[in-house]
């Protein structure tokens, strides 16, 4: 099951913010966004600027996950948040789709463009879940100033995972394409 994915544009709102629902665990607590208002940080207004960047996954044309980051500023009071320059990773799939690899996939394709912007990214997770060794295992380290954090949602202990991004510059399908050249 490999799924396709795309880029989230500012129109795709409606992606971000029902799988920010998934991205925070409120399937997991019996809550809503509405509950938390506080929350909406993550996805309001996403795509506005250039401090937004995420990817969707669709698996039978059916919506399966998207992830996403975000620089924000100290005012916010985000859980993850290391400085203004490092935005904060946020990632959801669906549950009939968890343990499928999708994930996986678009964080490594999310590292891709990503490291193009930006030096480093951060996650928030809660700090004894089995979302650690997922993001261990795809590079994140704990960050220097290990401080645990209480959750927006339940007040689980937080703790904030970074991962340095290799800078590199972004190659595509189309890179090289000469539209004059379409019949050689």
């Amino acid at each position: 099951m490999k799924p396709t994915l795309y880029f989230l544009r500012s129109s795709e709102q409606k992606i971000l913010t029902d799988m920010l629902h998934y991205a925070m665990r409120l399937d997991e607590v019996n809550k809503t966004l509405s509950d938390i208002p506080k929350l909406s940080i993550h996805s309001e207004f996403y795509g506005y600027t250039s401090k937004d960047l995420g990817l969707y996954a669709l698996v039978d044309n059916q919506l399966a996950g998207a992830v996403w980051i975000r620089r924000l500023n100290a005012d916010h009071g985000s859980n993850g948040y290391i400085n203004d320059n490092t935005p904060i990773l946020n990632i959801g799939v669906l549950p009939e789709f968890r343990g499928l690899g999708i994930g996986s996939e678009m964080l490594q394709q999310l590292f891709i463009e990503a490291g193009a912007l930006y030096e480093q990214i951060s996650v928030s997770v809660v700090h004894d879940s089995r979302a650690v060794s997922f993001y261990e295992r795809h590079g994140f380290v704990r960050h220097d100033s290990y401080t645990v954090e209480q959750s927006f949602v339940d007040c689980s202990d937080m703790i904030t995972l970074s991962k340095t991004l290799k800078k590199a510059a972004v190659v595509r399908p189309s890179d090289g394409y000469d539209p004059r050249r379409w019949m050689d």
